[in-house]
């Protein structure tokens, strides 16, 4: 099968009160896990890739395991650009055969995020792919992605039907509570999302496709995990799965995860060397870090996107 855009995905998507996972990829062995995954659950895909990633990993690489995983799943698999910040960062992610792209203006004052947002859908389009905005700054740290919490600011609903308009984005990331990187929420706070600017999203923008930015969990086991082998990480709460759960029954069709992708590799390889100091075989602790990506990824489409069965 070959690439497909998330236009499709989200029409299912919000039609059947699920969202689609977006997964930040890498590398080979991230990739192999998210895939593999979503074969054994027969659930559609959206692979991610950030600048960061595509520097790190090279973009024709990425397209080549995205391609082999193609070939060996026989998913619909959508390959979108994760907080693309420029106009020529957008166009040659289209160029090298990305099927979507988010252009990121929410750090621009509201008209040049209009602009700049508008610059690249007509591009996009031109090339068959769709595109991704947003209006609201989450907090938090993610690649390039660096907000402080004086900066951060929810969606105003306000704005939503006129960005759309103007812009003709397809699809809606927007700042209801949730933040980039692992530490969302402190101990001994209660996790809130603003659902209340989500409805209103979805009374003002009728079945168009919403995306939550940073929604790892960040699941507790593996940041004992971590802890346990040498690690040093502060106490975090990630979001709660099932306000995840209630925001894909409403508008939400993408939900992000990235973070909770690294803490399972990290947490798993960790756990090895500690337990074979010894070791230098690539293989050996890779393999681990690898089935810990797959069952955490397994457990995403299942009990929190609801997506599995649906490719």
């Amino acid at each position: 099968m070959p690439l497909v855009t998330s236009t499709e995905m989200f029409k299912k998507a919000y039609e059947g009160g699920y969202s689609i996972g977006a997964f930040n990829v890498n590398n080979m062995e991230i990739i192999q896990g998210i895939t593999e995954a979503a074969k054994e659950e027969n659930a559609p895909l959206i692979l991610q890739v950030s600048a960061g990633a595509r520097k790190y990993a090279n973009h024709t690489y990425l397209m080549k395991l995205i391609e082999a995983a193609l070939i060996e799943t026989d998913l619909p698999i959508c390959v979108h650009l994760d907080h693309g910040d420029s106009f020529e960062l957008c166009k040659s992610c289209i160029d090298g055969g990305f099927t979507s792209v988010m252009i990121d203006g929410s750090h621009l004052p509201y008209e040049e995020n209009i602009k700049l947002t508008r610059q690249v859908v007509e591009y996009a389009h031109d090339h068959g792919v769709v595109v991704e905005g947003e209006l609201g700054r989450l907090e938090g740290v993610e690649d390039d992605v660096n907000v402080s919490a004086e900066d951060a600011s929810y969606t105003n609903p306000a704005q939503v039907q006129d960005f759309v308009g103007r812009t003709g984005v397809d699809s809606l990331a927007i700042a209801i509570g949730t933040s980039h990187g692992a530490y969302k929420f402190k101990p001994g706070t209660k996790p809130q999302l603003r659902f209340d600017i989500l409805e209103e999203v979805e009374r003002l923008l009728p079945g168009f496709p919403i995306v939550l930015h940073g929604a790892s969990s960040v699941i507790p086991e593996f940041v004992k995990m971590i802890n346990e082998h040498g690690g040093n990480m502060p106490d975090a709460i990630g979001v709660p799965e099932d306000m995840l759960r209630k925001a894909a029954s409403m508008a939400v069709c993408k939900i992000n995860i990235d973070s909770d992708l690294r803490l399972a590799m990290t947490g798993t390889i960790r756990k090895y060397f500690d337990e074979n100091p010894s070791h230098f075989d690539p293989r050996q602790y890779l393999k681990p870090a690898r089935a810990a990506i797959k069952e955490m990824v397994r457990h995403k489409l299942i009990h929190v996107l609801g997506c599995n069965g649906k490719a």
